[in-house]
């Protein structure tokens, strides 16, 4: 048995996802020797709210590139979603929850606007969004009439700045957060296990039970001491929360659902989609309708941070959720991609961002490195299908 199928029976995933995984550690622990601050509470902190829009847009990405399509509108409808809550919420007076309504009935409205060209007209989706990038970018700079609004009110500003901590008391350590986390890891390991055992009553290869232990041990390992950190800082971020729902949401839809498998189906042939019955049509313009309201939560969460709507908020974030995707081990063809990796993916770029940042690293230096972790990640795609097509 060669390496790379040990390392496939074993590890139960993707050389290119386990590499991921392996990379984003070494890169922690590069950045915590080189600045100990790195692992501080307060910094780790800072890379959860910093950070948590363009993992929510890499949610809803991942599901597009797979569906073998593109969105470059995500980052003007960021700033479109944010400059409608602010025109309502601080310019006219409305609660801080009407802006939140209507950011989000926005962001769907932008997505049913998209998704019916891609999906009823037949336009790619590099063009409508390329077009929609440009449209609703200046649709930003009308509503906000060229000018920042700022600031929103406490409660919308909480979103992404507030925390909960203090229900169950604690010496320096906020008990309510350990045990959330506590909470989360237990529900995970569970349905790993329920995963494992169904792949096992159905004769499949999964990787074997001391070795599944050692992962999910591991993996729990690193959560708490995650939310230990947070846990002795301010507690837990309600951004987080927002986030945890996300990724159970979406993770089950992808893995567990028949619109989830229908947009694998297509993404790897359309065509053979299309003659087994899945309604191509419905399922491209839902996708991009869910963009679209990702798009409003991601806008909601980053003027909420930003305390305030600007026309050129969003700038670049198309590029940076396009990345995380193509860094968590999506193909560019289609078909290949997880929430999972999109996450890791995206925090690759966050951490590589915050700890240049802390070692004083100019911008410029900042995006070529992101260039080229981009570059070298779809090169390793493309090295991958040529040794496939090789082997076949």
């Amino acid at each position: 048995m060669s390496v790379r199928d040990f390392l496939k029976n074993t590890m139960g995933t993707s050389i290119r996802q386990s590499g991921i995984f392996v990379a984003f550690v070494a890169i922690v622990i590069a950045f915590s020797i080189i600045n100990p601050t790195f692992l501080s509470a307060n910094n780790l902190t800072n890379i959860v709210l910093q950070y948590s829009y363009i993992l929510v847009l890499a949610i809803g990405m991942i599901l597009v590139i797979v569906l073998a399509q593109i969105d470059l509108s995500v980052g003007s409808v960021v700033a479109l979603t944010g400059a409608v809550s602010a025109v309502l919420v601080i310019r006219h007076g409305f609660p801080w929850w009407v802006g939140v309504v209507a950011a989000l009935a926005t962001g769907i409205a932008v997505g049913v606007f998209q998704g019916f060209w891609v999906a009823y007209v037949g336009i790619p989706g590099f063009i409508v969004t390329l077009g929609g990038m440009m449209l609703f970018r200046g649709l930003t700079y009308n509503v906000l009439d060229n000018v920042s609004l700022s600031p929103f009110p406490k409660g919308y500003y909480n979103i992404a700045n507030g925390f909960l901590n203090g229900l169950f008391g604690g010496y320096g350590v906020d008990v309510f957060t350990l045990v959330i986390f506590a909470i989360g890891v237990i529900g995970f390991v569970y349905f790993q296990w329920r995963a494992r055992s169904e792949k096992v009553k159905y004769g499949q290869i999964v990787e074997s039970l001391w070795i599944w232990g050692i992962k999910m041990l591991i993996l729990a390992a690193v959560v708490m001491a995650f939310g230990y950190k947070l846990a002795t800082a301010r507690g837990l971020p309600i951004v987080l929360i927002i986030l945890a729902v996300l990724i159970f949401v979406y993770g089950f839809i992808s893995q567990r659902t028949v619109f989830g498998r229908d947009v694998y189906a297509i993404g790897g042939n359309k065509s053979a989609a299309a003659l087994s019955g899945i309604n191509v049509k419905t399922v491209q313009f839902w996708v991009f309708v869910n963009m679209g309201f990702l798009s409003a939560v991601a806008g909601i969460l980053y003027s909420a941070r930003m305390n305030g709507a600007q026309p050129s908020a969003g700038n670049m974030f198309e590029l940076d959720a396009i990345a995380a995707c193509f860094v968590g081990g999506a193909s560019t063809t289609g078909g290949i991609g997880r929430i999972s990796g999109a996450l890791i993916g995206g925090l690759v770029m966050a951490v590589l961002s915050n700890g240049m940042q802390l070692m004083g690293a100019s911008t410029s230096t900042q995006q070529i490195i992101k260039g080229l972790v981009l570059l070298l990640a779809v090169a390793f795609d493309v090295y991958n299908k040529r040794r496939a097509a090789v082997s076949a």
